[in-house]
């Protein structure tokens, strides 16, 4: 209520008015300033005069009318106190004392201070306006008198935003001229000289009884007549002003323009009660709009994101091997930059994702909504599903990779070794079917039989010899098989050809013995030296074949060891020289012997050694071939024995970086967790400490980096096991995402407090003593409460829900609110939410449906031109889209049901 005794002590008719003061709440002293008292000594401004008579007047006659009568001068006519009562009864609506009806001036008198005294008992203080002034006819006071009872019954009550009387019908003016061209009110004289304001405010409440794009502003008496007389014709607003007083006014009189206008504002009252209706319902609109864009952006960042998930699964979990080492390698670098370039945007979305999702929820609670609900498969735990899905696949993807990448090493590796010994044998073959199948013996002498069978013999030496081979290639073309070569179609070919021709020599040779043996009385001793010498050469020729094949044969290792007993194995083989080279001048010994002997006895040789095709030239051939390759196996050993330290610098590089990256993520998530619970100070300092944190975390990013990097180089070298860590990229890579995306989610929590405190009106004390209660009984540290420990907190905060019948029953009722899903634990956020809607107030279903049951007239239901008309265009279609056809037995065409749209609003089946 305006405290009207200390309004009216600042604005005082009389010698001690100063009109200086302010008026106490926002009263009447607060638009009574210097230049709107009347001096009591000194005569009023005479055009003012003149304007406060007519208004007055007329805003007087406008009330007593009701009562059949009027008044013709404003200072005579009340001197009685007659119609001064009757304008009192007629305006406040009560009953007056009894008036004394003699014609003496103490009559008059007494019915005057009977007024005064009505005036004064409605908070208004008239300093020094007494009875005997007004029956003298005093137009000072009269006047004065009179707008005192105008600021009283007329101005007092319009408020606007929360201000009061004059600033409230100013503002009241502004809003409803603002779209109109050439007005700018922004007081009650000037603002109104050229009649455009007056205009305006009739058009816009209705448009239909003014033409305003015709009124120009250089015809400010036409203006004005025209606003005056539709408001009387169409408004029953009464001719307050002289369209002529005020154009030739300088300063038109401030009290008279308010009284006018005032009355505006009153015929249009029932227009601002449906505009604060519609406020209302454009504000509860504009929150569901506001949340629909939130789902919608939800619902399509999920589908994108689940959709990326669907696609890659399949990409991670095609397991269709390559047939060459590059190819796979290809596929390598193609999940490296998956795992460089295409994930972590997806990572932040997926994030970011959770934290708009529990900020809508929160914004719903906030406004009393129900909860949102993503469309099926949309969910949050939907997304986390896929995602750990597809963790699962990438894991299992990088895997298949490397062991795939191995086999094909190894099964590279068998394959040159097949064809390094198939290429052996095969040259060894060549011509020994012919040789096998010649009839030789048939025209041969008894010397040349005999050489025959003893070279017969030495071949099949050097068969047997060769057998070790021929398993050897056959058991590495099966293992080929077995790792599924790509070529193993060739490999077998090849490999079945070896083993039929191997059994085609068996067969011919044993044939061409028994051909041989039958002639074998007529051989003569063959020269046990060339024996001797084709018996110890063959073998020694296979060693060095062997020798060389092992000196040639390619070699795979992964550790400093395994390099290492590589070098130890050669280095025993080298030890073996000496006594080889010592056999080697032994069964060259062994020729020259034969020789000396044959050159003795003045024999003629007929050529080379019948018994062997191994010569002295080919055992030195191959002894130099084998003197050169032991060099160049040195010089392959040491280089791989520096490519395995170089990688076992990788190895210690990689894992001193990790053994610090790790430890230091996992410290991280547990400060985080302490922080969440050990919040301290306003819930803006834990903000801001929480976001410096998390630039702190951000800024270690590039240690990761250097890891990847590091890690890389592991990858590129094939480097598969690290002893010297337990840490791999992996762990990593998931810490540090699960990091980021916990102290986001933390800072998210506290943004949403944030939101809930201001939204509700929660003051930072109220929230530190929610949040020390709360932290007070999570025992266990685990940012929730059980039933127990939340029951424990309600009670220190004052609630009845002891173990009595009806302490349970509002217990169960406090549970059903904050644990909707039954999960045995109440959430921060869930006890914030439940304390801030016990404190504050909400918008209602109720209040929506009131203020819709306004814009439609008292009627129970509303049409689509009302809601165009009452509403901005977007959210009248809004509700039209949306409101069910009106139903009820009074329903008329294009009815729309209002009331189950507002409890729809809030997620209420019904009233």
């Amino acid at each position: 209520m305006v405290d009207y005794h200390a309004a009216n002590q600042a604005y005082q008719y009389g010698p001690s008015s100063g009109g200086n003061g302010a008026g106490g709440g926002g009263g009447m002293g607060d638009y009574m300033a210097q230049e709107d008292d009347w001096d009591r000594d000194l005569l009023l401004d005479p055009a003012w005069e003149k304007q406060q008579r007519k208004t007055f007047t007329a805003w007087c006659n406008s009330h007593l009318r009701k009562a059949g009568t009027q008044i013709e001068n404003i200072d005579e006519d009340f001197r009685d106190g007659l119609k001064l009562m009757l304008l009192l009864e007629v305006i406040s609506g009560e009953r007056l004392p009894k008036p004394e009806r003699g014609k003496m001036r103490v009559h008059k008198i007494n019915n005057v201070n009977k007024a005064l005294d009505f005036i004064a008992s409605k908070g208004v203080k008239l300093v020094s306006i007494g009875a005997e002034e007004i029956v003298d006819g005093n137009a000072k006071m009269t006047l004065g008198m009179i707008w005192t009872i105008i600021l009283r019954f007329a101005i007092q009550d319009i408020s606007v935003e929360e201000t009061s009387a004059k600033e409230g019908l100013l503002l009241w003016c502004q809003r409803k001229t603002a779209p109109y061209k050439n007005v700018n009110v922004q007081n009650f004289h000037i603002s109104w000289k050229d009649g455009l304001a007056f205009n305006a405010l009739i058009h816009r409440h209705r448009p239909e009884l003014i033409e305003y794009d015709k009124l120009r502003k250089d015809d400010p008496v036409t203006n004005l007549n025209n606003a005056f007389e539709v408001a009387e014709k169409y408004l029953d607003i009464p001719k307050m002003l002289d369209a002529e007083d005020i154009v030739n006014t300088a300063r038109p009189d401030e009290k008279a323009i308010m009284t006018y206008v005032s009355s505006f504002y009153h015929a249009f009252s029932g227009a601002q009660k449906a505009e604060t209706a519609a406020n209302r319902i454009c504000k509860v609109l504009a929150v569901n709009q506001e949340n629909e864009h939130l789902m919608e952006d939800y619902e399509r960042l999920a589908s994108d994101l689940l959709e990326w998930i669907r696609r890659t699964i399949p990409w991670l979990e095609d397991r269709v091997p390559q047939k060459t080492i590059q190819e796979m390698q290809q596929k390598l670098e193609d999940f490296r930059d998956y795992r460089r370039v295409h994930k972590p945007p997806k990572v932040q979305e997926k994030c970011q994702l959770e934290i708009n999702f529990n900020t809508l929820q929160t914004k719903l609670r906030l406004s009393n909504r129900p909860a949102f609900m993503p469309s099926e498969g949309r969910m949050v735990s939907d997304i986390n599903n896929g995602w750990q899905h597809l963790e699962q696949a990438e894991k299992g993807y990088e895997e298949w990779l490397l062991n795939e990448i191995r086999r094909l090493e190894r099964l590279d590796h068998l394959a040159e070794k097949f064809r390094q010994k198939a290429s052996i044998h095969e040259a060894w073959t060549d011509g020994k079917e012919a040789m096998l199948k010649h009839r030789d013996y048939e025209t041969a002498t008894l010397s040349d039989i005999k050489a025959l069978i003893r070279k017969h013999e030495a071949f099949e030496s050097d068969l047997a010899a060769h057998q070790d081979r021929v398993e050897q290639i056959a058991a590495i073309a099966q293992e080929l098989n077995e790792l599924d070569y790509y070529d193993s179609h060739n490999v077998n070919t090849r490999c079945q050809k070896i083993c039929d021709q191997w059994d085609a020599l068996g067969s011919l040779t044993h044939s061409r013995r028994e051909a041989l043996e039958k002639t074998e009385k007529q051989l003569e001793t063959i020269d046990q030296l060339h024996l001797e010498y084709a018996k110890r050469a063959a073998p020694f020729n296979n060693w060095m074949e062997s020798a060389m094949e092992d000196l040639q044969d390619m070699f795979i290792v992964h550790t400093i060891e395994e390099i290492e007993g590589l070098i130890s194995a050669h280095d025993q083989f080298k030890s073996t020289l000496p006594d080889a080279d010592r056999e080697r001048e032994a069964i060259l010994a062994i020729h020259k012997e034969a020789q000396r002997i044959a050159e003795s006895n003045h024999i003629k040789l007929s050529g080379s050694n019948p018994y062997t095709t191994v010569t002295p030239q080919i055992i030195n051939s191959k002894w130099e071939k084998v003197q050169q390759l032991v060099p160049k196996r040195d010089h392959a050993l040491l280089e791989e024995q520096s490519k395995q330290q170089s990688n076992e610098h990788l190895r210690r590089q990689f894992a001193s970086q990790a053994n610090v990256v790790g430890p230091w993520i996992q410290t991280k998530m547990e400060e985080i967790g302490r922080i969440s619970i050990e919040m301290n100070g306003t819930l803006e300092d834990q903000l801001s400490h929480l976001k410096q944190y998390e630039c702190s975390i951000v800024d270690y990013k590039p240690n990761l980096d250097l890891l990847e990097q590091q890690h890389q180089l592991i990858q590129e070298a094939l480097i598969f096991d690290n002893k010297h860590t337990n840490y791999t990229m992996e762990h990593i890579r998931v810490g540090w995402e699960q990091l980021l995306t916990t102290i986001a989610r933390t800072i998210n929590e506290v943004e949403n407090q944030i939101l809930t405190r201001d939204a509700k009106g929660i003051s930072q004390e109220q929230m530190q003593e929610f949040r020390a209660s709360f932290n007070h009984f999570d025992k266990d540290h685990v940012g929730a409460l059980g039933p127990e420990e939340f029951k424990a907190c309600l009670i220190s905060l004052g609630y009845d829900v002891e173990n009595d019948r009806q302490g349970d029953a509002e217990f169960n009722r406090i549970m059903s609110v904050v644990d909707p899903n039954h999960s045995g634990l109440v959430t921060f956020q869930a006890f914030i939410d439940f304390m801030s809607r016990e404190t504050t107030d909400t918008d209602t279903a109720d209040q929506v449906i009131a203020s819709f049951k306004v814009l439609a007239g008292d009627k129970n239901f509303i049409t689509a031109e009302e809601l165009r008309r009452e509403l901005p265009p977007d959210q009248a279609e809004y509700c039209i889209a949306r409101m069910a056809p009106y139903q009820g037995p009074d329903a008329a065409p294009g009815a729309l049901d209002y009331k189950s749209f507002s409890t729809a609003l809030y997620g209420e089946s019904d009233l």
